[in-house]
């Protein structure tokens, strides 16, 4: 069979239809006998798409056929029983006809099917279909016989007439762009034809598709509630205006994901050039209200203050800086929980305003931010700062965004920090660190993708080296580990593959080694925690020992406190610094997260800052008080790992009351944080101690070298061309986590006396 795609270069007039869209669409089927097919597009949006090549036909097709073909094919096209997709590169336009069922079994229904038909498109009204597994319904299409080329789609609505093109004359009376705006959320003259004559303020057409435009400063309305500025569509065929301009123009009016825009431009004309373009209106963090964005939709804006970055998660993917008047933390970081904390963070959305790159497209390249493009060397920083920003306030995603206008001068002022070892007033150093799920695959070197981490083994030797590079760097005796793969402990797991690694690029005699417990697994969850450390430093004493359900104390109603089957179970060894004879307790502790459920234990999100299953995780915090307690009464313990949970939630507050020492808290040590979510930065991942080790702690720190990155920079390979595979990746610590590793350094002096 064959398919007749006639790709050519379409320019028709605009229709007046009940339903706007703007690119191209599928206007009629043909199934014609034997060989003889035929897909007919239309192009609605009265510009000229260049589609480049034109049809493709197969060799055995009619000479008609063939003629309109620039490509002859020697293999069948088209089966008949296949439904037809238009497509833009991984973007759906349009459909014909039902995936996945066959047309013969459509036939037999009340809906049209392609196989033996001639299906031309109804206006009732012309719309995409973009959902390819449905069926083609009788309200948009009609059906005629085979071989029946009398029937053209009649691109007419019923009841419409063709809007006139009155020829646009500069400085005739026009609708201003403040009545298309209106003072609400949504324009009063939707699907509306106007004629709109204002000062082009920035071209985005090679990446919104689109400019701005804006009302003279002598034609404004002055009312604070209505925008003077608009974004006008030129979808892939741009006009080429310049900031300056002034264009009059001939649209309709739409609303296209809450942004209201010009769209359909059937005319334009340019006015003047070198207009002098409207004065920015300058804006302040924090705003008082967040509807002052709404009327300001397209309009210049000025900031002259120090702004300064809180979120670069998204700028690899879609070049997205989220900035602030100062960097906001976590509500439950800095405040109780309830109304003093949802204070914090609703002060933080009042102060926070999206920097866009202005393009449409998904990982661009470069990366714009910072200038002249983001790489492993060349990092933008949550904590940097910028000032002086000249943008437009556009909407997209759901969000009010600013478009720059000019250079964007970011200044690191959030330097990469380096770590200089322990002082000399400590003989023991103890970090625990978050690795992002170190999965190993099988341990030789396949196995990938596993259930988390890299997907592959090249992915796999990106992670590795970051991570090894950041533990050498840190250079601790005792490590406490969240994220491992739960793979046990032969030579193919994860935790023995990272000793192996890492023993094999230490230098002067550096040696590690892991605790192994008796159990073959620690609990059931994908990841586990685990602890290594340096043979030539301290001892482990003693079996390793693990706190779960099954060994859990109990609550007054006799139920288990520490739910192993929500919170990771934890993992403790008593060690001994070498030469002395004091020993000491390593507890590592993750505990279940806020981001996934624990409904089945009726424990939601109560809407307090504290997120879902806070309950699951102060029931275990106040498990591992007691158990550490019966276990170690007179032992000196220090609680590390990542209990995410914020500063001021419970189960800090747990810990707190039964004895243990936040050591940030202890040393006076504040605007903390280990990660960074949506924005707002706070500490997930903490040192605790009790009263009896806290003499012999002597400081702790936290190293950012992770939270405060992009995190494109990290070692994953998608959505990154060949070069930014080399330029985005560095083997050195920073990224190879999305948590910070805390760092505590402790003194013991008791001499050695034999065991």
């Amino acid at each position: 069979m064959l398919i007749l795609i006639v790709l050519m270069t379409l320019t028709i007039k605009s229709i007046s239809i009940s339903s706007i869209i703007d690119d191209l669409v599928i206007s009629k089927y043909i199934e014609n006998s034997s060989n003889y097919n035929l897909l007919e597009f239309y192009n609605p949006i009265n510009n000229t798409l260049n589609l480049r090549e034109g049809g493709v036909a197969d060799k055995k097709a009619s000479a008609m056929l063939l003629t309109n073909a620039s490509l002859i094919s020697n293999s069948d096209l088209f089966s008949g029983d296949d439904n037809l997709v238009l497509r833009h590169k991984e973007k759906f336009i349009d459909s014909v006809d039902q995936k996945g069922e066959a047309p013969s079994i459509q036939r037999k229904t009340s809906f049209l099917s392609i196989k033996n038909n001639i299906l031309p498109r109804t206006l009732k009204p012309l719309h995409f279909d973009t959902t390819i597994n449905d069926r083609t319904s009788l309200e948009s299409w009609k059906e005629y016989k085979v071989n029946d080329f009398s029937n053209p789609i009649k691109l007419k609505d019923p009841g419409k007439t063709d809007p006139k093109l009155t020829p646009l004359i500069c400085n005739n009376p026009a609708t201003a762009i403040h009545l298309i705006q209106g003072n609400g959320e949504k324009s009063p003259l939707i699907g509306q034809t106007v004629v709109v004559e204002a000062i082009v303020t920035s071209n985005y057409e090679a990446g919104l598709r689109g400019f701005f435009l804006q009302m003279a400063e002598n034609e404004i309305d002055g009312d604070k509630l209505t925008s003077e500025g608009i974004f006008a569509y030129t979808g892939t065929n741009p006009l080429a205006y310049t900031s300056g301009d002034r264009v009059r123009l001939q649209a309709t009016v739409t609303e296209f994901n809450n942004l209201t825009q010009l769209s359909n431009i059937t005319q334009h004309k340019l006015c003047t050039k070198s207009h002098p373009i409207p004065t920015a209106t300058k804006l302040i963090l924090p705003l008082k209200e967040t509807r002052v964005l709404e009327a300001l939709e397209g309009m210049r804006v000025f900031f002259d203050q120090r702004l300064i970055v809180n979120e670069v998660y998204n700028l690899g993917r879609y070049g997205e800086v989220l900035l602030g008047s100062q960097r906001h933390y976590i509500g439950t970081q800095v405040a109780a929980p309830g109304a003093d904390a949802l204070a914090v963070t609703k002060a933080n959305i009042l102060d926070s305003i999206l920097l866009d790159d202005g393009l449409m497209t998904q990982n661009p390249e470069p990366i714009r931010y910072p200038e002249p493009e983001l790489s492993a060397n060349n990092t933008l920083r949550v904590g940097d700062s910028l000032i002086e920003l000249n943008a437009i306030m556009h909407y997209k995603f759901e969000k009010y965004q600013l478009a720059p206008v000019n250079f964007v001068n970011f200044r690191s002022e959030n330097i990469r920090q380096s770590i200089s070892g322990a002082p000399q007033n400590s003989n023991i150093t103890v970090a625990n660190f978050n690795l992002l799920n170190y999965f190993n695959g099988d341990g030789q070197d396949n196995g990938f993708p596993t259930e988390r981490g890299a997907d592959s083994k090249a992915e796999f030797s990106r992670q590795s080296s970051k991570i090894i590079n950041a533990i050498r760097s840190i250079d601790a005796d005792i490590l406490g580990l969240m994220e491992l793969e739960n793979d046990g402990y032969n030579y193919d797991s994860a935790i023995t593959d990272l000793i192996r690694r890492l023993n094999a690029t230490t230098d002067n005699g550096q040696q590690y080694a892991f605790i192994r417990p008796t159990e073959a697994k620690i609990g059931t969850d994908a990841i586990t925690v685990g602890i290594i450390y340096r043979v030539d430093k301290v001892i482990p004493v003693g079996q390793a020992k693990i706190l779960s359900s099954a060994n859990s104390p109990l609550d007054d109603s006799g139920n288990v406190l520490f739910n192993d089957k929500k919170n990771r179970p934890m993992l403790i060894q008593a060690f001994k610094p070498i030469a002395k004879k004091k020993k000491f307790i390593i507890a590592v502790s993750h505990l279940k997260s806020k981001g996934s459920d624990c409904d089945s234990l009726n424990d939601p999100d109560t809407g307090d800052g504290q997120g879902n299953c806070n309950r699951t995780r102060t029931r275990a915090a106040t498990a591992i008080a007691r158990w550490l307690e019966e276990e170690y009464p007179k032992e000196d313990i220090l609680l590390i790992g990542d209990l995410n949970s914020y500063a001021k939630e419970d189960p800090l507050s747990a810990l707190a009351q039964a004895g243990y020492n936040e050591l940030f808290a202890y040393f006076g040590l504040t605007n903390n944080y280990s990660y960074i979510f949506s924005g707002e930065s706070g500490q997930l991942d903490y040192a605790l101690a009790n009263d009896s080790l806290l003499k012999k702690v002597t400081g702790v720190f936290v190293w950012h070298i992770n939270a405060d990155e992009p995190s494109v920079l990290d070692y994953n390979e998608e959505f990154k061309s060949v070069k930014q595979l080399q330029t985005l990746y560095s083997r050195d610590a920073y990224r190879s986590s999305d948590h910070d590793p805390i760092i505590t350094y402790l003194l013991f002096t008791d001499k050695y006396s034999g065991p």
